[in-house]
């Protein structure tokens, strides 16, 4: 049995068999994924970009649909913002899709249309960090870098059998300079996915990776220690904090009552339906569209529900009222509009 290490520990080199074992495994099992059948640099991002806190299942349409509507960095670049924001409707973190477009802007004012290939200036692009950087640099040309995720330093902690919580800045940067050091030549893009692939298939999160379908299970110290289903440690993380708001489901004519939100923070600038802090009761609700303008009518339903975000839960008590004027304080928007034009975030859509 060997002794779970510490990083500091490590030396770098630890992972100079895993190469060997792990293309040739990769090779055989990859899934066929949309955004690899390319080395397309705009098309490695959009996907890195997409898959950030988003399931593989659910970026595959939204990927597709994004390169029909947007095919090069040139359509990104100059689209309108609402129809960006149209096409990641659903995704979430739409702040991701705005950097795009920034990023896109700047590959067309400084670098005349060309994505860079030098890892610095991939990373000096908005919206790329270490890890979005590694990924592009290795597998669109073939770099030597290591993209460390959570995956990687999930796998990276139970081939090593590493005792203290991985998510740390010196442990991702430990792991990156380790993998990095064992990257095979001609072989980065590959060795790159290979490993997202294992933590994919194989070393998955949770307390029952599948040990036995791992190519590197003769290799790995935490199997033989028998400390696997414990790894990878992780700092505690402190608790959602938890918001109420009243939403306000308005119609009239066919129409349906939206207006936006303020430009920075939370979902800033996307449409959304009219909403106030606090859970108001039905005549409260009622007094407050009344005070709207909005001329309330009998409500037809009152709806419960709640919304999920990294750190936050908003619990979210909604009115369906009819109203017999359309004030001007909104937009009001026909259902198909709103399908086909308006990208209004899951929090307020689910309500529809």
């Amino acid at each position: 049995m060997q002794k779970a290490k510490d990083f500091m520990d490590l030396p770098l080199g630890d992972l100079g068999w895993l190469p060997a074992l792990l293309l040739p495994w990769y090779k055989k099992n990859a899934r066929d994924l949309p955004w690899r059948r390319d080395r397309e640099p705009y098309h490695i991002w959009l996907s890195e970009i997409m898959l950030q806190q988003t399931r593989v299942a659910a970026v595959r349409g939204y990927y597709l649909r994004f390169l029909e509507a947007l095919p090069t960095i040139q359509d990104l670049g100059r689209t309108p913002e609402d129809y960006l924001l149209k096409l990641w409707e659903g995704l979430g973190y739409y702040s991701r899709a705005r950097n795009l477009q920034k990023a896109a802007r700047k590959i067309l004012s400084e670098h005349g249309g060309v994505f860079p290939q030098e890892y610095a200036k991939i990373r000096a692009l908005p919206g790329i960090g270490d890890y979005t950087a590694g990924a592009i640099a290795s597998i669109c040309f073939e770099a030597p870098i290591a993209a460390v995720d959570g995956n990687v330093l999930r796998v990276v902690a139970r081939l090593c059998d590493i005792s203290q919580p991985m998510d740390t800045p010196a442990m991702k940067k430990w792991t990156a300079a380790s993998l990095s050091a064992v990257y095979p030549p001609g072989c980065c893009g590959d060795f790159t996915q290979a490993v997202m692939e294992l933590g994919a298939l194989c070393c998955i999160p949770g307390p029952h990776p599948l040990c036995e379908s791992c190519p590197c299970v003769n290799f790995c110290i935490s199997r033989q220690n028998r400390t696997q289903e414990e790894r990878p440690l992780l700092t505690p993380k402190r608790g959602r904090r938890q918001e109420f708001y009243t939403v306000f489901i308005l119609s009239c004519e066919g129409r349906i009552a939206l207006c936006k939100r303020p430009g920075s923070g939370l979902l800033g600038g996307l449409w959304q339906l009219p909403n106030v802090a606090g859970t108001l009761s039905l005549e409260e609700a009622l007094q407050k569209a009344q005070a709207w303008g909005l001329s309330p009518l009998a409500p037809e339903q009152t709806l419960k529900r709640k919304h999920i975000f990294t750190h936050l839960e908003w619990r979210m008590t909604a009115y369906r009222i009819r109203c017999a004027q359309a004030a001007p304080a909104f937009h009001w928007v026909r259902p198909e509009e709103m399908e086909q034009d308006y990208a209004l975030p899951t929090a307020f859509r689910q309500f529809l």
